[in-house]
């Protein structure tokens, strides 16, 4: 057993530093962080509308497509997580659309987990809805909790499960509740082995197990045979080798992070340019742009007003802010969606309207985002889900307006008016 640890600390240090894998190019993403508070949000106004018989009877257009989608674009671990949410209607599942009593269960689970803050708890909901036994909702439900409970709920999918099985020698299967707890139990349990390289943050975890369930790391053999040993040694040292030459998505992704801030860049420098003070998202004023830092010459922490909000937690993670100089008035705000979903930001701008805040009624709301999407995020904004941020008076602002003014914007403008005047309406 002894051996076995020292193979996986060698496996789970190979994997942290590979860049292809789930631990830096998910985990260590800075949009996941980012996402979180809105998924909550999100996951509110799905246990409002049960609650409030006003959620309907289809997946297609509701509020939990809308959260789902959010958590299935969150990169590879979360990819086709919306599956087990789809209705089949051959097979009538999850019973959670036409069945109104199942509705409001599956809606009591939501809500109950979200309030609760022990393990304990959440165990319990649980085992609530599992005694209903209601056809087709089973563990992928924990992809939603996750988010409301990182440190607490692992997240579930074929890969991870099949990760587990391989690392441990365990016998889990997928769609059953109790098998879900028994993994959740062993994996807090390799979580406390190996803390010192991972996090409190199940996701972290989650990840790895990922990673061997879908072949792409090796789970260390548990025998001890020469040959065994060397096998698995090779197909490490393998899996190592590629990681030195990042495979063509993950190019594209990391382009598309750099085209993000290079956007982020130009908004701050028109922004300085028409006088105004800049906020640059928390999570993002230390990236660069070239070689300067994002929040170089920008606001190093929000006026007291915002930053003491109900809605501050959102606010300081959008991606770029412009406020009047010597004041607490936010002018415009901005969210700049390249190649993360739509669906993302829209919920982001939705997390500010159910905030609380009154920057939607003071601030210019734009969402940033290649000329080529526009049909994509005019097609989102129109989703009933959304029908609170049709009032917020969002523009769509394309890349290029944005790239053929900026320098004309600003050397001669003033206030909002000419990026009024390159944007576009929603819906």
């Amino acid at each position: 057993m002894a051996e076995f640890e020292l193979l996986a600390r060698q496996l789970i240090q190979r994997w942290k530093e590979d860049p292809n894998a789930t631990y830096q190019s998910w985990f260590l993403w800075d949009e996941r962080i980012k996402n979180f508070r809105s998924i909550r949000r999100g996951l509110a106004q799905v246990v409002a509308e049960i609650e409030a018989g006003r959620f309907g009877v289809a997946y297609r257009g509701s509020s939990l497509e809308t959260v789902v989608h959010s958590v299935a674009e969150q990169r590879q671990i979360f990819k086709g997580a919306d599956h087990a949410f789809l209705w089949k209607p051959k097979l009538r599942i999850p019973d959670i659309y036409e069945n109104p009593a199942n509705q409001r269960a599956f809606g009591r689970l939501l809500d109950h987990c979200a309030c609760c803050d022990t393990a304990e708890e959440i165990i319990a909901g649980i085992h609530t809805i599992d005694r209903l036994n209601i056809k087709g909702l089973g563990p992928a439900v924990a992809n939603l909790l996750y988010f409301l409970h990182p440190t607490l709920v692992p997240p579930f999918n074929t890969a991870i499960v099949n990760g587990y099985n391989k690392l441990t020698g365990g016998k889990v299967k997928l769609g059953s509740w109790q098998h879900f707890l028994a993994m959740r139990s062993g994996v807090l349990d390799l979580n406390e082995r190996f803390r010192d390289l991972l996090s409190n943050d199940l996701g972290a975890i989650g990840g790895l197990l990922f990673d061997i369930g879908s072949g792409r790391y090796p789970a260390p053999p548990r025998d001890e045979e020469d040959q065994t040993l060397r096998s698995w040694a090779a197909r490490l040292e393998q899996a190592r080798a590629e990681a030195q030459t990042l495979n063509k998505a993950l190019q594209k992704q990391g382009e598309s992070d750099r085209t993000h801030s290079e956007i982020q860049a130009w908004l701050r420098d028109i922004g300085l340019a028409l006088g105004y003070n800049i906020w640059i998202a928390s999570n993002d004023r230390g990236r660069l742009h070239d070689g300067v830092r994002l929040g170089e010459g920008c606001l190093e922490s929000l006026p007291t007003s915002i930053s003491t909000s109900t809605g501050a937690d959102a606010i300081r993670l959008i991606d770029v802010l412009w406020l009047e100089q010597g004041g607490d008035r936010v002018a415009a705000a901005f969210e700049v969606e390249h190649s993360t979903s739509i669906y993302s930001g829209i919920v982001r701008m939705l997390d500010l309207a159910l905030s609380g805040s009154d920057l939607h009624a003071t601030a210019g709301l734009f969402l940033v985002a290649p000329d080529a999407r526009e049909s994509e995020v005019r097609a989102q904004i129109a989703r009933p889900a959304f029908n609170r941020i049709a009032d917020l008076e969002i523009a769509y602002l394309p890349y290029g307006e944005l790239e053929r003014h900026k320098e004309a914007i600003s050397r001669f403008g003033s206030g909002l008016k000419a990026i009024k005047a390159i944007s576009r309406a929603l819906p």
